[in-house]
């Protein structure tokens, strides 16, 4: 079937490539400076495994016309514009989740944005071999590029909606079965409290932070007088709280709290701000090593919770002092503002 003039054009490419057909469509006229004859001048809007795809690629297009020089953007670049629109608007935390999604669409980067399929994007899902939540926000990360794409008309068909992440759901290949520490294992911990970096996994245990939290943790945000500190910045909107400083280690705050200048409540031997990996690898791993222990520093969350379940505190105390991600009825929603001193009567349950 022959396509109207100014159409534009399906092209078959010599070679073994993946899309050989080309799709052209008519950008104007020029004089042939050769023949002083008129001739088409073209762009390139995309390439199709097959010709009948490219046909509708070009119906597509006339349908729903688009910048032809779009066409050339690739992946990478529409995450670089994106970015530098998205990236001062959102906290750190979020920045470090939309980086590390980033990191694992390697496949991607190169090819131009409007070239790329659901399979193209399910691929990525499928091979990346994170676990669910963690496909999870690459499924956001895809749906904001094509958000972005299709606002300034580099493609108008947005796929990451039909991306599947709910049948990983149930596997998880970097799952750290989450254990909490034994009694013996908090006793022997305590016998070692005169050590300061025993001291901060005492700490963790009993207020049940995130190892991000703490470690971001400044001195300004810690109250000794009222026994409380605040979390401004966490993975979860219930985890911005106030969280109450048990007695039993309100000392090892003060101590750190006076141990440098550094802003923040924990450092470095270098008065620096611990980075999570420096802490875990050079500090938690080689004191768990030398008590022969095997953990995560994700476990003293657990074993706080447990441990808060065992003093038969109330599920609703309980989630305001680690800020639990899960879900809450309309009562417990009323405690937004629980008094400081009841939450420190309740962590002070726990031995």
């Amino acid at each position: 079937m022959k396509l109207p003039n100014g159409y534009g054009s399906v092209k078959k490419l010599s070679g073994n490539r993946r899309r050989p057909y080309m799709v052209k469509i008519t950008t104007g006229w020029e004089i042939d400076p050769v023949t002083e004859k008129k001739k088409q001048k073209y762009a390139v809007i995309g390439y199709a495994e097959t010709k009948k795809e490219g046909l509708q690629m070009l119906a597509e297009y006339h349908q729903n016309p688009f910048d032809a020089n779009a066409s050339r953007t690739t992946f990478q670049d529409i995450y670089d514009l994106w970015s530098k629109e998205k990236y001062p608007t959102i906290s750190k935390s979020n920045v470090n989740g939309y980086t590390a999604s980033y990191r694992a669409c390697g496949t991607l980067y190169h090819i131009p944005f409007r070239d790329i399929k659901l399979n193209d994007l399910q691929n990525v899902i499928d091979t990346c071999g994170k676990n669910y939540p963690t496909l999870r926000k690459l499924k956001v990360l895809f749906n904001q590029l094509y958000d972005y794409a299709i606002k300034h008309d580099v493609c108008n068909k947005n796929y990451s909606e039909y991306v599947d992440v709910v049948k990983h759901k149930s596997k998880n290949p970097n799952k750290n079965e989450r254990t909490k520490f034994e009694k013996s294992e908090v006793d022997r911990l305590w016998e070692l409290k005169d050590d300061k970096y025993y001291q901060i996994i005492l700490m963790l245990i009993y207020n049940g932070c995130r190892i991000s939290e703490f470690l971001d943790l400044k001195k300004e945000n810690v109250h000794l007088e009222e026994r409380y500190f605040d979390v401004i910045a966490s993975k979860t909107e219930n985890g911005i709280r106030k969280v109450p400083i048990a007695d039993k280690v309100l000392p090892f705050y003060k101590a750190w709290y006076e141990s440098s200048d550094c802003e923040y409540l924990l450092h470095t031997e270098n008065n620096e701000h611990f980075q999570y990996r420096n802490y875990k690898d050079s500090y938690w791993f080689p004191l768990m090593e030398a008590l022969g222990m095997k953990h995560q520093p994700h476990d003293t969350r657990h074993t706080c919770i447990s441990m808060l379940t065992e003093a038969h505190v109330e599920p609703t105390m309980i989630k305001k002092i680690v800020g639990h991600s899960g879900a809450m009825t309309l009562t417990e929603r009323v405690y937004t503002h629980l008094d400081i001193e009841v939450l420190v009567a309740e962590i002070n349950k726990i031995g």
